[in-house]
């Protein structure tokens, strides 16, 4: 089993500002981007400035 830490994702969808929680491995671009993908569906397109930090 992968260990996972919560994240919160901070990020900017058709310019405006928004950020969400997610558990993910590590704080890598590619994870955040990943679970932006699976809340958002097809709008992760327009999604930018990606900022991960942990939750605390």
């Amino acid at each position: 089993m992968t260990q996972t830490t919560k994240y919160v994702i901070k990020y900017k969808l058709d310019g405006q500002r928004r950020w969400d929680f997610a558990l993910m491995p590590d704080a890598s671009h590619e994870q955040a981007l990943e679970a932006l993908r699976k809340i958002h569906g097809e709008d992760a397109e327009k999604i930018s400035d990606i900022q991960v930090s942990k939750a605390l």
